[in-house]
C-alpha cells in the first residue's frame, strides 16, 4: 500500500453495541466520523447511546474539538467509505457475511487507508480473501465498550502488510487506546481467551456445588480481578515471590500450580446449569436493569482508569 496519510476522517462501518462505542470514543478523540448501518432506525439509535455515554467519554478527556457535532450518517456505504482515512468495522459475526462486506469496504475506500475490523473471533486471513488490496486490512478487537475499556488486540492477516500493522498500533495508541500486538492468528484472538479459560473453571465450579453465582462472582471481583486491574499475572507473580521475584516464584510455587492444573476440568454444560446461573444472575442483579448495571461498572472503570493514568503518568 502507499505511505498511509494522517488520520482526519473516519468511517464507522456497522451501528450496533460496539460500533456505536467505537464512534463515541473517535468523537471523543476530535475526528470527524461517518458511520453507515443498513438497519432500520439505526441513526436514531447511534445518536441516542453517544448522547448517553458522552458524559462517561468526557471523564477520561476530550480532545480540542471533540464533539457528537461532528457525527454524520449515512445508510450508504460507499458515501460513508469515500473520503475515509481510517475504517472500523463492526458487522455481524458471520464469516460469509465479513468476506462479503470487506471486498466491499475495500472497493469503496481510497487505496491508502487503513480497514480495521472488531471482529472478536474470526480472523483477518479469512476476512480479507476477497479484497483487492488485502495487505491494507487488519483487526484491531476492542474490549466492550471501547469507548471506556482501552485495550484492542491488532493482529493481521496473512496478506496484511508490516507497515499497516505498525500504522494501527501507532493510530490506537495516539487515540488513548492501549493496543497489542498478537504475533500469531488464533480464532477468539487473545483477551477472549483468556476470559473463557477463567469461566470455564467458574463454571465448573458452580456445576460442583462448590460456590452459587454470586459466590463465584465475588470470588473473582474482589479477589484477582481487583490485582489484575492494576497489573498483569506474570506481573504480580514476581511480587508474590517476595524478595526473590518471578524466579523465586517459578522455582518453588511454580510447580505447585503446575500440578493443580491437573485437576482443572471442563463442565459438563446442560440446560439445568445454564438455567442456575441464569436464575444466580437475576438473583445477584436484584432487580437492577442492564443499562443501572452498566453505569455502575463504568462509573468504577473510570475511576480505576484515572487512578492508572496518575501513577504511570508519574
Amino acid at each position: 500500500m502507499n505511505s498511509p496519510k494522517s488520520v482526519q476522517r473516519i468511517a464507522v462501518v456497522g451501528t450496533g453495541t460496539i460500533g456505536a462505542s467505537w464512534a463515541t470514543h473517535f468523537l471523543a478523540r476530535g475526528f470527524d466520523v461517518t458511520a453507515t448501518d443498513p438497519a432500520p432506525g439505526a441513526e436514531a439509535a447511534l445518536r441516542s447511546y453517544v448522547e448517553g455515554a458522552w458524559a462517561g467519554a468526557s471523564t477520561l478527556g476530550l480532545a480540542p474539538g471533540a464533539s457528537p457535532d461532528r457525527l454524520k450518517f449515512t445508510s450508504d456505504l460507499a458515501a460513508a467509505l469515500a473520503d475515509a482515512d481510517f475504517v472500523q468495522e463492526n458487522g455481524p459475526e458471520r464469516p460469509e457475511l465479513k468476506v462479503k462486506l470487506f471486498a466491499d469496504i475495500d472497493a469503496a475506500t481510497p487505496v491508502d487507508s487503513i480497514i480495521a475490523s472488531s471482529s472478536s473471533g474470526i480472523t483477518m486471513s479469512e476476512i480479507q480473501a476477497q479484497c483487492r488490496h488485502p495487505e491494507r486490512t487488519v483487526i484491531g478487537h476492542p474490549f466492550n465498550p471501547p469507548h471506556v475499556i482501552p485495550l484492542v488486540e491488532v493482529v493481521g492477516g496473512k496478506q496484511t502488510s508490516p507497515e499497516t500493522i505498525d500504522t494501527a498500533m501507532a493510530f490506537y495508541r495516539s487515540i488513548g487506546k492501549k493496543p497489542i500486538l498478537l504475533k500469531k492468528e488464533l480464532p477468539g484472538h487473545v483477551a477472549n481467551r483468556i476470559q473463557g479459560a477463567l469461566y470455564r473453571e467458574v463454571v465448573y465450579l458452580i456445576s460442583e456445588g462448590v460456590l452459587d453465582v454470586a459466590d463465584a462472582d465475588d470470588a473473582v471481583s474482589w479477589g484477582p480481578g481487583l490485582r489484575w486491574g492494576v497489573m498483569g499475572p506474570s506481573l504480580l507473580w514476581h511480587l508474590g515471590g517476595g524478595q526473590g521475584g518471578i524466579q523465586h516464584f517459578m522455582d518453588t510455587l511454580m510447580p505447585r500450580m503446575v500440578t493443580q492444573w491437573q485437576s482443572f476440568k471442563s463442565p459438563e454444560f446442560t440446560p439445568e446449569l445454564a438455567k442456575q446461573i441464569v436464575d444466580g444472575v437475576y438473583a445477584e442483579a436484584n432487580g437492577k436493569s442492564i443499562d443501572e448495571l452498566a453505569a455502575e461498572r463504568d462509573e468504577m472503570l473510570f475511576g480505576l482508569i484515572a487512578t492508572r493514568d496518575k501513577v504511570e503518568g508519574t
